[in-house]
């Protein structure tokens, strides 16, 4: 097999070099994934620029017959592209002389100046101007899928260091005129342009940084899967090309096909026929060994017999060989290794017998490649996939030789479970990455919509990609759609991910948005995208359960549904400004994921609130039902209207999945709304009374004082609601009286829901009439059916004069990570704000993964001047008994012979470490004892406080992988009253802190924290 050159493993700093000489030849940094080389095409003519269309004729494009087919395929598509901007037809020429199309010595050229495309070596026409020295392509010859573009002598020519070199070369130029990558996928329209001209220059892509990038269809039942059958009879060689050119448009270059009920390689004979014309690498997934797809052992199940290696290998070995001669002329990458029957573990459970049988299992597989291709079996492309359990057995010290690419794994929610182990830079086969951005299986489904955010996506893959984990990406994508946005992402990113920085992000997004949609509205589209992924990041809709926000703490629930109503009047009042042509596009990228997930969201919300109110026996539980009702009708709806009238009904059946009615990870047999309960009026007019704080009604018996939070001179501390309601039939309204008991305790009255028989009074504080210190009052509810007295506690005090951030208070108060105080740099990295990142705002991340870890000396932090740290004042007006909870991003142990560590010191005292693995969901039974006694690396699990409400213990289907935040607590000294200040310093430089809540109210629940409040 032909060697090339790559740019991954140590050829990093090879690229470095070479990067800066190439500077000049306009190789530029990208900052948005869509920068990778200058806008060369442009619509209108200058000096600099030569006609690719010009007064309806369109230039010829020269390629030579015999180069490779992908590379005519993609020449077919240039044709195709240039009429679908211009409505001009180009002529496909196979020419091998390119005599006629060089300037001659007297200045006159005997043939049409065009478009030449062809590959170094593969190309007698681009040989031919290499010999002839008018092409220099000194800086791709032999390198891995780097092209040159560039103007000679009038003609415009891309020139590709192999097939797919090329093939990237010929639909940049198609991006660049205006066809979107997304042109059939997502239905995204073609500007029309009179003229084009190129730009005359130079233009080199280097190689990707990654070396193979790719798509994992899974998960593909009931919506893909149908889709497939009803467009193209089955999942076949007509659906496939167009994922092909899909994947060779986005620059990627290999997949996994669909494999729940399908067979690539047997489905369609030219599946694979065509993969290989093209140019895509075929895999089988992490648990289809040798190129056989599961779906063909269950079809000869009772030929091969069990799967069961130590039993039964004969059979199995043949079964394993037969796929790879059928598979053994085209480009692949095997995967090796054996889980079980379909993606489960092996045998019964035992890690140990496991081992034994899968090292049986590597041997007889690499003896098959051996055979089979006649060559060391380190020539042929292999993975071995450490995938759920099978990072135990890694854990444990099994491994594979060393040509075999590691693929590492994520948690299936897009967490990497492991970064590169730097014992495994130096492996020939190197390192790769399964990641998920679709998941059908533990921890819980998430597999609807997109639910990804790109800042997530570049802070996971930079950490893998630093770590050296740049041989493989391959992404499980789920149905494909509606994952477009982040699928793009993913790709742009992986051909350099040194290009897109933190804070990069927001710019990537304009540019998708530009490209799709037009400048005009790209602004208001791209916020409305990362808004909406972002609100899913904070509650998937396959994870939603009506007790995930409170409805009575925080305004939290409240506040939930207005962020999702701001984003979906913006959606919808956008949609009808834009034009026609785009709107299949719109509907599909931008307003069904935004209006649909607001409408899951707010059925939960609903269902929590109308289950509170009633137990409460109040009468606005039966509103909140009313208007699940409608939303559930609606989701219906806008699930109708995209699989029936989007595109003419090009997507029927894509948008089949059932999303509502989720108790477990399994899909739900039918779309059902959580439990609701009706509440009957009583016969007569009867008040009752709920407060801010608390979920109990009143009057009620057994439950001596109704009592507000504890008011404090601060925003959202200094006002508090009750709400008067009737329980039976007739009006409340005139007939309700609120007495303070004191003169600085203020009610006044608020509109509570139209057509319900409601009051909701504000209580608020005269804090001029309080000194310092606690004071109690109430406010007595009076009316015929009842008297209720509501009891009012107050502490006033001064703040504190301050010209950094300050926070505090009495009780439970939060510090965004991006608040802080003071900032301070670290020798090797330093803090920085990573903007969309989490569930929130933003994030504070260590700008270098790559920094040392801090050294520790018998359990103590040494030369804490050089480590990176924040600080956050904070004012306490009582001494108080001080305990954290530290909000980070859900990091798994990727390093856990090192560990996850962060330290935390107040007002200069010695640091506490921390062990940030703490509330971590141990999913995969990593942490067991027999587990722990195997592996020279994993060591256990802090032990956690289960009446720790914050973290979700207690409460349904939470997780720090659930709710996509670890809530991490420390109890630290008594502090005495005044100002104080909080460190948080890095140990080690992966972890991301979004938000710091201090003293967490167990009795106040709430999934968010506190929101945070600057005094």
């Amino acid at each position: 097999m032909k060697k090339e050159k790559t740019m991954n493993g140590t050829m990093k700093i090879i690229f470095s070099l070479c990067f800066c000489v190439l500077a000049s030849l306009q190789v530029i940094r990208a900052g948005n994934g869509y920068d990778l080389l200058p806008q060369y095409i442009v619509f209108n003519s200058s000096a600099s620029s030569l006609p690719l269309v010009k007064n309806g004729v369109a230039s010829p494009i020269y390629i030579d017959e015999q180069d490779w087919r992908g590379v005519q395929h993609a020449a077919s598509d240039l044709i195709a592209d240039v009429k679908r901007v211009s409505s001009a037809q180009a002529e496909l020429i196979h020419s091998v002389d390119v005599s006629g199309l060089l300037n001659q010595s007297n200045g006159l050229t005997g043939t049409r100046k065009g478009i030449i495309v062809g590959t170094i070596g593969k190309s007698r026409i681009i040989d031919q101007l290499i010999d002839q020295k008018k092409l220099d392509v000194k800086d791709i010859k032999g390198t891995w899928e780097s092209f040159v573009t560039t103007t000679i002598d009038g003609n415009l020519v891309i020139a590709g260091s192999d097939k797919r070199g090329t093939i990237y070369g010929i639909y940049d130029l198609c991006e660049k005129m205006g066809v979107s990558p997304w042109y059939w996928w997502a239905d995204v329209p073609v500007t029309q342009q009179k003229e084009i001209y190129v730009t005359e220059g130079r233009y080199v892509m280097p190689s990707p940084k990654v070396k193979y990038r790719g798509i994992f269809i899974n998960d593909e039942h009931p919506s893909f899967a149908s889709w497939g059958r009803e467009k193209f009879g089955g999942l076949n060689s007509k659906l496939y090309v167009h994922m092909f050119e899909l994947l060779l448009r986005l620059k990627a270059n290999y997949l996994w096909p669909a494999m729940w009920a399908n067979a690539f390689n047997e489905d369609d004979p030219m599946n694979p026929v065509l993969a290989d014309e093209y140019g895509i690498v075929m895999g089988t997934s992490h648990h289809e060994p040798m190129m056989r797809a599961h779906k063909e052992y269950t079809k000869r199940r009772k030929e091969v017999g069990p799967w069961d290696y130590a039993n039964n290998r004969e059979r199995i070995d043949q079964f394993f060989r037969e796929g790879l001669e059928r598979n053994k002329k085209f480009e692949n990458i095997v995967t090796i290794g054996m889980r079980g029957d379909g993606d489960s573990p092996m045998g019964k459970g035992d890690d140990v017998e496991n081992v034994r049988v899968l090292e049986e299992v590597i041997k007889g597989q690499r003896a098959i490649i051996e055979e089979v291709y006649q060559t060391n079996p380190a020539e042929v492309p292999q993975l071995w996939a450490i995938f759920t359990e099978v990072q135990r057995y890694y854990d444990a010290g099994f491994t594979v030789p060393e040509d075999v690419t590691l693929l590492f794994c994520d948690n299936n929610w897009g967490q990497i479970r492991r970064t590169g182990p730097k014992e495994e830079l130096k492996r020939p086969g190197g390192m790769g990455l399964y990641y998920h951005i679709d998941m059908n299986g533990g921890p819980a489904n998430d597999r609807w919509v997109n639910t990804t955010t790109v800042p997530k996506l570049r802070e996971q893959l930079n950490l893998a990609y630093q770590s050296g984990i740049d041989r493989i990406w391959i992404i499980n994508v789920g149905d494909l759609k509606p994952k477009e946005y982040p699928i793009d992402f993913i790709m742009r990113y992986a051909w350099n991910p040194d290009a897109i920085k933190v804070g990069d992000e927001a710019s990537y997004t304009l540019a998708w948005a530009e490209s799709i949609f037009g400048k005009n509205y790209a602004a208001e589209i791209a916020d409305i995208v990362a808004t909406y992924s972002n609100y899913h990041l904070t509650r998937k809709a396959e994870v939603q359960n009506p007790l995930i926000f409170s409805h009575v703490n925080f305004n939290e629930s409240d506040r939930q549904l207005a962020q999702w109503h701001r984003l979906v009047r913006r959606a919808e009042v956008l949609e009808y400004k834009l034009p026609e042509e785009v709107r299949d596009a719109y509907y599909q990228l931008v307003l069904y994921p935004a209006k649909a997930a607001a409408g899951v969201a707010e059925m939960y919300i609903a269902a929590g609130k109308n289950n509170l109110y009633a137990k409460q026996q109040r009468l606005q539980a039966n509103y909140w039902y009313e208007r699940a009702c409608v939303l559930f009708e609606q989701d219906r709806k806008m699930s109708d209207y995209y699989n029936h009238c989007v595109a003419d009904g090009k997507w029927k059946y894509m948008m089949s999945d059932n999303h509502i009615g989720y108790i477990s990870w399994p899909i739900p047999k039918k779309n059902e709304l959580p439990p609701f309960q009706v509440v009957k009026p009583a016969s007569r007019s009867s008040m009752g009374v709920a407060l801010e704080g608390s979920e109990q009604a009143y009057p009620a018996a057994n439950v001596a004082t109704a009592s507000l939070p504890l008011f404090q001179p601060i925003a959202g501390s200094d006002s508090y609601y009750i709400d008067v309601f009737n329980r039976g039939k007739g009006v409340l309204e005139g007939k309700v009286e609120a007495v303070p008991s004191e003169s600085w305790i203020k009610v006044n009255t608020e509109k509570s829901v139209e057509g319900i028989d409601e009051i909701r009074l504000r209580v608020t504080i005269d804090w001029k009439q309080l000194p310092a210190g606690r004071h109690q009052g109430c406010v007595n509810i009076r009316h015929s059916s009842a008297v209720v007295d509501v009891m009012v506690d107050a502490l006033n005090f001064q703040i504190p004069d301050h010209s950094q951030k300050l926070y505090g208070g009495s009780g439970e108060f939060s510090m965004m990570a991006v608040g802080y105080s003071r900032i301070h740099a670290g020798k090797y990295a330093q803090w920085v704000e990573a903007p969309g990142l989490g569930r929130e705002q933003s994030c504070m991340l260590i700008n270098n993964v790559l920094a040392p870890s801090a050294t520790l000396k018998k359990g103590c932090l040494q030369k804490i001047d050089q480590l990176p740290s924040m600080e956050y004042d904070f004012f306490l007006p009582e001494p108080t008994d001080f305990k954290l909870a530290l909000g980070i991003l859900p990091t798994q142990d990727i390093n856990p012979a090192r560990g996850l560590r962060m330290a935390v010191s107040i007002d200069g005292g010695e640091p506490v470490i921390i062990d940030m693995r703490k509330n971590m969901n141990n999913i995969f039974k990593e942490y067991t004892p027999e587990s722990l006694s195997r592996s020279k690396k994993l060591k256990p699990l802090p032990e956690v406080d289960r009446k720790f409400v914050l973290a979700g213990y207690g409460k349904p289907r939470r997780s720090d992988i659930l709710d996509g935040l670890r809530w991490v607590d420390q109890q630290m000294d008594r502090l005495e009253a005044g100002v104080h200040t909080l460190k948080i310093i890095m140990i080690d430089p992966e972890l991301v802190l979004e938000k710091i809540v201090v003293n967490p109210d167990n009795a106040h629940y709430s999934y968010m924290g506190k929101p945070s409040v600057e005094l």
